[in-house]
């Protein structure tokens, strides 16, 4: 098999534990092999330069006996090969603590307020009146929001931000510092409204920023108002005052999947089953109150966030149960997963409930991918509604997926249905 016309490939390795190298090509993200039995994704390449540097890399290490198997790939540019999820193997941490996501915030902005100016007239041993030295007053630092990956909710945000005062200005013409500017990092897709809920600002980028208040500027100094027919002013500014407002923050987007669903039909079971989420589980309704996020990593080093939404009922839309505060968590996940309890009869109608709820709050929310997911497939009672639920599903086109979440049958088809969504998507929906 010709090296270079090698498009789609996979590399093993194995026999050596201190090999090292890496793969920058063509965009491609970096690999490692730090260890022996490593596994390098899967790369399609269709550059004939990259394929070239493919080739001399793969007989390099083939001619240093590090045993490297190829697989051929298809000639196209596309290929079948789909990311399956990484299967956790470090234990969960026993911490009973669990953070809900926070996707709301009311936050009051205080910029800095400005230095004043001094008074001052200057005395020297040989000249007492040598003229007015009181400087200028710092001007007061801005309230800025920086939107950033490494933050997901909106937990650390303060109730109340201020930043820092500009220092006041002194004699001998020694002007005051200026406020350190107050950075507060936000999760992208954060948004600012105002309180009549007008949109201020969208951070929707990587290392976005919006300036919510500007710091107030620093007074002047007597030195600044000395003229030729006021040589000895005794005058000075206060500084000003820095801006203030009330902002509403939300998140545009707290996952790529949510998952919907009567309580108790197994939503945190799931959650558990895919990532190292740590959510209560209990045999009672409303045991969970604020959504969890579980990140379901893929051996691409990419990561699937899944958002488990406390439970829903019949006339949500009307305030009932815990009103439509849970239908706006619903509205900030990309993609949806109707949780089925199998148990139940007419397994049907709690998707059409579901539906109705989410179409009665907001219509666009029922036109959002999705997929229904029957759960508890291991209770012997679960079988007969599992059929009738599948032919539901195949009047409807909808797709289906039985699994089990608390004994974790059938999830990888699921998984792969996810990382699908999200790939497809993306932050588009």
């Amino acid at each position: 098999m010709p090296l270079g016309r090698i498009n789609a490939f996979r590399i093993y390795y194995c026999e050596v534990t201190d090999f090292k190298t890496e793969l920058t090509m063509n965009g491609l993200k970096r690999a490692r092999f730090p260890s022996a039995f490593s596994l390098c994704k899967l790369a399609s390449v269709t550059d004939v330069s990259t394929r070239e540097r493919c080739a001399y890399l793969i007989r390099s290490m083939a001619s240093a006996n590090k045993m490297v198997q190829i697989w051929q790939g298809s000639n196209d540019k596309t290929t079948d090969y789909a990311p399956r999820a990484l299967r956790r193997i470090k234990g969960k941490s026993n911490l009973t603590k669990v953070k809900p996501v926070i996707d709301f915030r009311r936050i009051s902005v205080q910029a800095g307020k400005g230095g004043d100016g001094a008074i001052s007239l200057l005395r020297l041993g040989i000249h007492d009146k040598a003229g007015p030295d009181g400087a200028d007053g710092g001007s007061g630092g801005h309230v800025v929001f920086r939107a950033t990956s490494n933050v997901r909710s909106l937990s650390s945000l303060n109730t109340v931000i201020r930043a820092p005062n500009g220092e006041s200005g002194s004699n001998r013409d020694c002007i005051g510092k200026n406020g350190d500017h107050l950075f507060v990092d936000v999760p992208i897709g954060t948004v600012f409204k105002s309180r009549d809920g007008k949109i201020k600002a969208e951070l929707s980028e990587e290392g976005a920023m919006f300036l919510a208040a500007r710091g107030g500027a620093g007074g002047k100094g007597n030195a600044y108002f000395a003229s030729a027919t006021n040589q000895s002013p005794d005058i000075a500014e206060y500084g000003a005052d820095g801006e203030s407002f009330w902002y509403n923050v939300e998140l545009k987007t707290i996952a790529h999947v949510g998952l919907v669903g009567f309580p108790n039909a197994g939503k945190s079971t799931l959650l558990q089953a895919v990532s190292r989420s740590r959510t209560k589980v209990a045999p009672y309704p409303f045991t969970t109150l604020q959504p969890h996020i579980g990140a379901v990593p893929y051996e691409d080093y990419e990561q699937v966030m899944i958002a488990d939404i406390p439970g829903l009922i019949e006339g949500a839309h009307e305030g009932k149960g815990m009103g439509i505060d849970f239908l706006k968590h619903i509205e900030r996940c990309m993609c949806l997963l109707y949780i089925i309890d199998l148990t139940e009869p007419e397994p049907w109608r709690q998707l059409e409930i579901l539906e109705h709820e989410l179409r009665e709050y907001k219509d666009e929310l029922v036109e959002r991918p999705f997929a229904v997911v029957g759960n508890k497939i291991d209770v012997p009672e679960a079988q007969e509604n599992k059929e009738v639920l599948e032919n539901y599903c195949q009047q409807r086109n909808i797709q289906l997926f039985s699994i089990s979440a608390k004994e974790g049958k059938s999830l990888g088809p699921l998984l792969q249905y996810v990382r699908s969504l999200k790939d497809k998507y993306g932050d588009h929906v």
